[in-house]
């Protein structure tokens, strides 16, 4: 009879100890989502900020060279177009590069972040 209390008791304790051993799971997922989301977003807001950033400076980057080139060419107006030009063929070639520049990265990126494991990292 003193054996089957103690397999009693020993297996109320595993059931206990697996119960828990699930609840730290659960809360090591919700910690490890919302270390990966907290990446993830500050990563777009930098992105965000350095597009914002990067667009001003070439907005005024190009009024300096239609000003610089003005006195080249004889005119404002043929400056300003082959500024305009200039920027227009570099859109081209960026959506043309887009998958290589900017899918691929990004895919790259989602990729080490969600699926790579985190236990890898800490080695």
């Amino acid at each position: 009879m003193f054996a089957n209390e103690n397999s009693i008791n020993n297996l109320e304790s595993l059931v206990k100890e697996v119960k828990r051993y699930i609840e730290l799971q659960g809360q090591y997922l919700k910690l490890d989502v919302v270390e990966k989301l907290t990446i993830l977003l500050s990563t777009l807001i930098l992105i965000l900020i350095l597009t914002v950033l990067s667009m001003m400076a070439l907005f005024y980057f190009s009024f300096m060279l239609v000003y610089a080139l003005a006195p080249l060419t004889g005119s404002l107006i043929s400056a300003y177009a082959i500024i305009g030009a200039v920027i227009l063929l570099l859109g081209i070639l960026i959506y043309q590069m887009r998958k290589k520049w900017i899918f691929k990265p990004i895919v790259n990126f989602l990729s080490k972040l969600f699926l790579e494991d985190s236990s890898e990292n800490e080695k």
